[in-house]
């Protein structure tokens, strides 16, 4: 899914996701205390984001290098692309579902 919003600098992406329409599972109100919004962001775009805070340094680790970021917490500084994993029970309950699918075109 493809969507596109205008934004002023500094907005979080899990603001952009919201005016977007797109869920981004939270539990903490955006203070980086429960990790369900990681995002992932290509590394041309990287840039186009401030630098991580230090609550996402401390959340993130190593993972901020592969391009993830915690949405709650990443601030807009210009135009960039951002990938919204699937949620995690919904993609356990659609790899069920396909392995259930195969079984029955099994029979």
């Amino acid at each position: 899914m493809n969507k596109s919003i205008a934004l002023k600098p500094g907005a979080t992406l899990l603001h952009a996701a919201r005016r977007a329409g797109v869920k981004i599972t939270t539990r903490c109100d955006g203070k980086a205390a429960c990790l369900m919004c990681k995002v992932n962001v290509d590394e041309e775009h990287r840039a186009e984001l401030y630098p991580p805070t230090d609550a996402e340094k401390r959340k993130l680790g190593s993972l901020l290098e592969a391009g993830t970021r915690l949405s709650c917490q990443a601030k807009v500084c210009g135009s960039l692309s951002v990938h919204v994993p699937e949620d995690p029970l919904k993609a356990a309950i659609r790899k069920q579902l396909e392995r259930q699918q195969q079984e029955d075109d099994w029979f």
